[in-house]
């Protein structure tokens, strides 16, 4: 992201919700962004991902520049390039964890490299469950169900959004354990937007949000460091009103 600003609403209503952020995330890294509530995180998720399209500034996936796409190419590149894990899980009820873990690929009108599909079950423990419902799954079990459809279509860059925060604690530990494999095993990129101080310690390094401006990066973290960094990040009440 180079200078990326996104503002919402126009006149005196307009809202700033990131304001010239300039970051580069680089391959095979685990990065984790946090900052208080309103500091921007998921509007600099939505912009990094093309899910919206920045005010100022550009944005690139490698050697392309989402903000130049149209939404058609914008769409595939993101179908095939970006994969995404949400804490809601999002998966179809109708359709097995194998189906739903494949979905992205029969969208895409694209073919199942079966191999692939084996070892991405197999890393995220679900080989013995590929036919059963999300009905038939706990929590846990579905988030790796979605983390599975995130990599099946081996993308560039994968994002989390809150990825544990419906899970409890032990079994939110084991998808951070397991976020941490496939980027150190796998080379995966990963980003993944948290609240939460123990989960940003499995990444590489944190990002600092406030105001809609980066203010602090954190390589090595620790739980304690991040906690104490995040005491000393206040939203601030300005002219905009505040950030998303």
């Amino acid at each position: 992201m180079d200078g990326v600003t996104k503002v919402y609403g126009k006149g005196e209503s307009a809202v700033a919700a990131l304001r010239e952020v300039s970051v580069a995330l680089h391959k095979g890294s685990f990065s984790a962004v946090m900052g208080p509530s309103g500091s921007g995180k998921s509007t600099f998720m939505h912009c990094a991902a093309g899910l919206d399209r920045p005010t100022s500034g550009s944005v690139h996936l490698g050697e392309v520049e989402l903000s130049r796409l149209r939404e058609p190419k914008l769409t595939e590149l993101r179908r095939e390039r970006i994969g995404f894990i949400f804490q809601a899980f999002n998966l179809l009820p109708s359709l097995t964890a194998e189906q739903n873990v494949t979905l992205p690929l029969r969208m895409a009108g694209s073919r199942t490299d079966k191999t692939w599909l084996g070892d991405v079950m197999g890393r995220v423990g679900l080989s013995d469950r590929a036919t059963h419902r999300p009905a038939q799954l706990s929590g846990g079990q579905q988030q790796r169900v979605a983390i599975a459809r995130a990599l099946v279509t081996r993308p560039d860059l994968v994002f989390a959004d809150e990825p544990t925060g419906a899970l409890d604690t032990r079994t939110g530990r084991e998808v951070l354990q397991l976020l941490r494999q496939v980027v150190s095993e796998l080379g995966q990129t990963v980003v993944m937007v948290t609240h939460d101080p123990v989960a940003a310690s499995y990444a590489d390094q944190v990002l600092f949000l406030a105001d809609g401006r980066f203010v602090g990066q954190l390589e090595q973290p620790t739980a304690e460091r991040i906690a104490d960094w995040m005491t000393h990040l206040e939203p601030s009440d300005d002219a905009n009103g505040g950030v998303r």
